[in-house]
Protein backbone atom coordinates (compact mmCIF):
# COMPACT_ATOMS: atom_id res chain seq x y z
CA UNK A 1 0.00 0.00 0.00
CA UNK A 2 1.06 3.60 -1.08
CA UNK A 3 1.30 5.35 2.60
CA UNK A 4 3.34 8.74 1.05
CA UNK A 5 0.40 9.40 -2.10
CA UNK A 6 -2.39 8.33 -0.27
CA UNK A 7 -4.75 10.23 1.88
CA UNK A 8 -4.69 8.88 5.76
CA UNK A 9 -8.45 8.08 5.18
CA UNK A 10 -7.97 6.19 2.02
CA UNK A 11 -4.67 4.46 3.40
CA UNK A 12 -7.11 3.43 6.25
CA UNK A 13 -10.65 2.19 3.96
CA UNK A 14 -11.32 -1.49 4.44
CA UNK A 15 -11.74 -1.83 0.63
CA UNK A 16 -8.14 -1.04 -0.11
CA UNK A 17 -6.37 -3.29 2.80
CA UNK A 18 -8.48 -6.10 1.78
CA UNK A 19 -6.90 -5.36 -1.78
CA UNK A 20 -3.65 -5.24 -0.03
CA UNK A 21 -4.15 -8.36 1.71
CA UNK A 22 -5.93 -10.07 -1.48
CA UNK A 23 -2.37 -9.40 -3.03
CA UNK A 24 -0.57 -10.22 -0.27
CA UNK A 25 -1.84 -13.64 -0.76
CA UNK A 26 -0.46 -14.31 -4.44
CA UNK A 27 3.33 -12.71 -2.74
CA UNK A 28 2.72 -15.60 -0.21
CA UNK A 29 1.63 -18.48 -2.64
CA UNK A 30 4.36 -17.89 -4.89
CA UNK A 31 7.55 -17.47 -2.01
CA UNK A 32 6.15 -20.66 -1.21
CA UNK A 33 6.04 -22.52 -4.33
CA UNK A 34 9.76 -21.48 -4.76
CA UNK A 35 10.87 -22.88 -1.25
CA UNK A 36 9.09 -26.22 -2.09
CA UNK A 37 11.27 -26.70 -4.88
CA UNK A 38 13.88 -27.69 -2.27
CA UNK A 39 14.34 -30.25 0.13
CA UNK A 40 13.85 -29.29 3.55
CA UNK A 41 17.69 -29.11 4.35
CA UNK A 42 17.83 -28.94 8.07
CA UNK A 43 21.36 -27.80 8.09
CA UNK A 44 20.21 -24.17 7.72
CA UNK A 45 18.14 -24.03 10.84
CA UNK A 46 20.68 -25.72 13.26
CA UNK A 47 22.26 -23.47 15.44
CA UNK A 48 26.41 -23.24 15.11
CA UNK A 49 26.76 -25.36 11.72
CA UNK A 50 28.88 -22.76 10.47
CA UNK A 51 30.66 -19.45 11.00
CA UNK A 52 30.49 -16.29 9.98
CA UNK A 53 32.78 -13.85 8.65
CA UNK A 54 32.73 -10.54 10.49
CA UNK A 55 30.39 -11.93 13.42
CA UNK A 56 30.92 -13.16 16.56
CA UNK A 57 27.58 -14.93 17.01
CA UNK A 58 28.47 -18.43 15.90
CA UNK A 59 25.79 -20.44 17.75
CA UNK A 60 22.42 -18.44 15.20
CA UNK A 61 21.35 -20.52 12.62
CA UNK A 62 22.63 -20.19 8.80
CA UNK A 63 19.02 -18.89 8.11
CA UNK A 64 19.14 -16.29 10.92
CA UNK A 65 22.84 -14.87 9.99
CA UNK A 66 21.37 -14.71 6.38
CA UNK A 67 18.09 -13.10 7.49
CA UNK A 68 20.23 -10.64 9.62
CA UNK A 69 22.09 -9.67 6.52
CA UNK A 70 19.10 -9.58 4.39
CA UNK A 71 17.77 -6.88 6.76
CA UNK A 72 20.41 -5.14 7.65
CA UNK A 73 20.37 -3.90 3.65
CA UNK A 74 17.10 -3.65 3.73
CA UNK A 75 17.25 -1.33 7.12
CA UNK A 76 19.76 1.02 5.18
CA UNK A 77 17.26 2.06 2.38
CA UNK A 78 14.65 2.68 4.84
CA UNK A 79 12.51 -0.85 4.41
CA UNK A 80 11.98 -0.75 8.37
CA UNK A 81 10.70 2.75 8.66
CA UNK A 82 7.44 1.81 5.95
CA UNK A 83 4.22 1.17 8.91
CA UNK A 84 3.76 -2.22 7.33
CA UNK A 85 7.53 -3.93 7.82
CA UNK A 86 8.41 -5.07 10.61
CA UNK A 87 12.23 -6.87 11.05
CA UNK A 88 13.19 -10.13 12.24
CA UNK A 89 15.99 -8.67 13.40
CA UNK A 90 16.81 -6.15 16.30
CA UNK A 91 19.75 -3.53 16.07
CA UNK A 92 19.49 -2.69 12.44
CA UNK A 93 21.66 0.03 10.84
CA UNK A 94 19.99 3.46 10.28
CA UNK A 95 19.09 4.39 6.36
CA UNK A 96 21.54 6.08 4.25
CA UNK A 97 18.84 7.83 1.96
CA UNK A 98 16.45 10.61 3.52
CA UNK A 99 13.20 9.35 5.59
CA UNK A 100 10.00 9.86 3.91
CA UNK A 101 7.22 11.81 5.62
CA UNK A 102 4.65 8.90 6.42
CA UNK A 103 1.03 10.39 8.02
CA UNK A 104 0.16 8.99 11.17
CA UNK A 105 -2.01 6.23 10.67
CA UNK A 106 -1.57 3.97 13.66
CA UNK A 107 -1.22 4.28 17.29
CA UNK A 108 2.54 4.21 18.81
CA UNK A 109 2.69 0.78 19.50
CA UNK A 110 5.60 -1.65 19.76
CA UNK A 111 3.54 -4.63 18.29
CA UNK A 112 5.83 -7.50 16.95
CA UNK A 113 4.95 -11.04 17.00
CA UNK A 114 8.03 -12.70 14.33
CA UNK A 115 9.08 -15.01 17.01
CA UNK A 116 5.89 -16.59 16.71
CA UNK A 117 6.02 -16.70 12.61
CA UNK A 118 9.39 -17.56 12.76
CA UNK A 119 8.74 -20.54 15.20
CA UNK A 120 5.23 -21.77 13.17
CA UNK A 121 7.14 -21.49 9.76
CA UNK A 122 10.22 -23.54 10.74
CA UNK A 123 8.31 -25.99 12.89
CA UNK A 124 4.70 -26.17 11.15
CA UNK A 125 5.48 -25.42 6.60
CA UNK A 126 8.55 -26.33 6.25
CA UNK A 127 8.32 -29.77 7.29
CA UNK A 128 5.32 -29.83 5.36
CA UNK A 129 5.98 -28.01 2.35
CA UNK A 130 9.41 -29.59 1.03
CA UNK A 131 10.42 -32.77 0.76
CA UNK A 132 12.46 -34.48 3.41
CA UNK A 133 16.14 -34.38 2.89
CA UNK A 134 19.27 -32.85 1.98
CA UNK A 135 19.63 -31.20 -1.53
CA UNK A 136 22.34 -28.49 -0.84
CA UNK A 137 20.82 -26.24 -2.18
CA UNK A 138 21.42 -23.82 1.21
CA UNK A 139 21.19 -20.69 -0.05
CA UNK A 140 18.35 -20.71 -2.80
CA UNK A 141 16.48 -22.45 0.39
CA UNK A 142 17.05 -20.18 2.55
CA UNK A 143 16.36 -16.90 -0.14
CA UNK A 144 13.15 -18.45 0.03
CA UNK A 145 12.38 -18.75 3.69
CA UNK A 146 13.56 -14.80 3.71
CA UNK A 147 10.71 -14.17 1.64
CA UNK A 148 8.70 -16.46 2.61
CA UNK A 149 9.09 -14.82 6.11
CA UNK A 150 9.21 -11.25 5.02
CA UNK A 151 5.90 -11.43 3.26
CA UNK A 152 4.06 -13.31 6.61
CA UNK A 153 4.83 -11.25 8.77
CA UNK A 154 3.76 -8.03 6.59
CA UNK A 155 0.84 -9.90 6.29
CA UNK A 156 0.17 -10.71 10.05
CA UNK A 157 1.03 -7.07 10.72
CA UNK A 158 -1.29 -5.79 8.66
CA UNK A 159 -3.81 -6.71 11.29
CA UNK A 160 -3.18 -3.20 13.08
CA UNK A 161 -4.25 -1.25 10.23
CA UNK A 162 -7.66 -3.84 9.83
CA UNK A 163 -8.38 -3.22 13.26
CA UNK A 164 -7.67 0.60 13.18
CA UNK A 165 -10.73 0.75 10.34
CA UNK A 166 -12.74 -1.41 12.29
CA UNK A 167 -12.31 0.39 15.27
CA UNK A 168 -13.26 4.11 13.65
CA UNK A 169 -16.49 2.51 12.40
CA UNK A 170 -19.10 5.21 13.70
CA UNK A 171 -21.23 2.33 13.93
CA UNK A 172 -18.99 -0.11 15.94
CA UNK A 173 -16.70 2.58 18.30
CA UNK A 174 -18.66 2.77 20.85
CA UNK A 175 -18.79 -1.35 21.20
CA UNK A 176 -15.42 -1.25 20.59
CA UNK A 177 -14.57 1.61 23.61
CA UNK A 178 -17.10 -0.75 25.84
CA UNK A 179 -15.16 -4.33 25.66
CA UNK A 180 -11.29 -2.30 25.52
CA UNK A 181 -12.34 -0.70 28.92
CA UNK A 182 -13.60 -4.00 29.97
CA UNK A 183 -10.52 -5.60 28.62
CA UNK A 184 -13.09 -8.05 27.35
CA UNK A 185 -10.96 -9.83 24.71
CA UNK A 186 -13.78 -12.41 23.53
CA UNK A 187 -16.30 -9.63 22.65
CA UNK A 188 -13.48 -8.05 20.81
CA UNK A 189 -12.36 -10.80 19.05
CA UNK A 190 -16.22 -11.44 18.47
CA UNK A 191 -16.54 -8.28 17.35
CA UNK A 192 -13.45 -8.33 14.89
CA UNK A 193 -14.64 -11.50 13.61
CA UNK A 194 -16.37 -12.10 9.85
CA UNK A 195 -17.02 -16.26 9.62
CA UNK A 196 -18.12 -15.22 6.17
CA UNK A 197 -15.32 -13.50 4.50
CA UNK A 198 -12.42 -15.77 6.35
CA UNK A 199 -14.64 -18.57 4.67
CA UNK A 200 -14.71 -16.99 1.31
CA UNK A 201 -10.32 -16.26 1.96
CA UNK A 202 -9.82 -19.93 2.15
CA UNK A 203 -11.59 -20.54 -0.83
CA UNK A 204 -9.87 -18.48 -2.99
CA UNK A 205 -6.60 -19.48 -1.14
CA UNK A 206 -7.46 -23.02 -2.23
CA UNK A 207 -7.84 -22.04 -5.52
CA UNK A 208 -5.12 -19.66 -6.28
CA UNK A 209 -2.73 -22.37 -4.87
CA UNK A 210 -4.65 -24.72 -7.32
CA UNK A 211 -3.91 -22.22 -10.48
CA UNK A 212 -0.23 -21.39 -9.70
CA UNK A 213 0.97 -24.72 -8.65
CA UNK A 214 0.37 -26.33 -11.68
CA UNK A 215 2.12 -25.73 -15.22
CA UNK A 216 0.53 -23.47 -17.59
CA UNK A 217 0.06 -25.37 -21.75
CA UNK A 218 1.73 -23.79 -24.37
CA UNK A 219 -1.86 -22.18 -25.77
CA UNK A 220 -2.27 -20.63 -22.03
CA UNK A 221 -5.18 -22.79 -21.21
CA UNK A 222 -5.41 -23.96 -17.48
CA UNK A 223 -7.64 -27.06 -16.95
CA UNK A 224 -8.34 -27.44 -13.45
CA UNK A 225 -10.42 -30.72 -14.39
CA UNK A 226 -7.32 -32.96 -15.24
CA UNK A 227 -5.98 -32.25 -11.69
CA UNK A 228 -6.61 -35.40 -9.76
CA UNK A 229 -3.71 -35.48 -6.95
CA UNK A 230 -1.73 -32.90 -5.55
CA UNK A 231 1.42 -34.71 -6.44
CA UNK A 232 0.78 -33.06 -10.01
CA UNK A 233 1.10 -29.74 -8.68
CA UNK A 234 4.16 -27.72 -7.52
CA UNK A 235 2.68 -26.89 -4.27
CA UNK A 236 0.50 -28.76 -1.84
CA UNK A 237 -2.81 -26.90 -1.86
CA UNK A 238 -3.37 -28.40 1.76
CA UNK A 239 -0.67 -27.00 3.22
CA UNK A 240 -1.69 -23.33 1.72
CA UNK A 241 -5.08 -23.53 3.58
CA UNK A 242 -3.82 -24.72 6.40
CA UNK A 243 -0.99 -21.69 6.81
CA UNK A 244 -3.87 -19.58 6.75
CA UNK A 245 -6.46 -21.59 8.71
CA UNK A 246 -4.38 -22.08 11.72
CA UNK A 247 -1.86 -19.47 11.81
CA UNK A 248 -2.26 -16.59 9.79
CA UNK A 249 -5.72 -15.88 10.69
CA UNK A 250 -5.19 -16.56 14.40
CA UNK A 251 -2.09 -14.56 14.54
CA UNK A 252 -3.57 -11.81 12.55
CA UNK A 253 -6.59 -11.51 14.91
CA UNK A 254 -3.85 -11.80 17.89
CA UNK A 255 -2.32 -8.69 16.47
CA UNK A 256 -5.88 -6.79 15.76
CA UNK A 257 -6.90 -7.62 19.60
CA UNK A 258 -3.82 -6.28 21.16
CA UNK A 259 -3.20 -3.42 19.28
CA UNK A 260 -6.75 -2.83 20.27
CA UNK A 261 -6.53 -3.24 24.10
CA UNK A 262 -3.79 -0.54 23.84
CA UNK A 263 -5.66 2.05 21.64
CA UNK A 264 -6.77 4.15 24.12
CA UNK A 265 -4.00 4.57 26.16
CA UNK A 266 -2.92 7.81 26.44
Amino acid sequence: MNFISGKPEDCISLPKLRDTLIRLEDTIIFALIERAQFSVNDNIYKPGMYKYEQSNDFEVSFLEYFLSEVEKVHAKVRRYQSPDEYPFTESLPKPIIPPLNYPQILKPNNININKKIMNFYLENIVPSLCTPGDDQNYGSAATSDVECLQALSQRIHYGKFVAEAKFLDPKLQPKYIEYIKNRDVKAIENLLTDKSVEEALLRRLRRKALIYGQDISENGEINLDNIQTTNQLKINIDVVVELYEKWVIPLTKEVEIEYLLARLDE
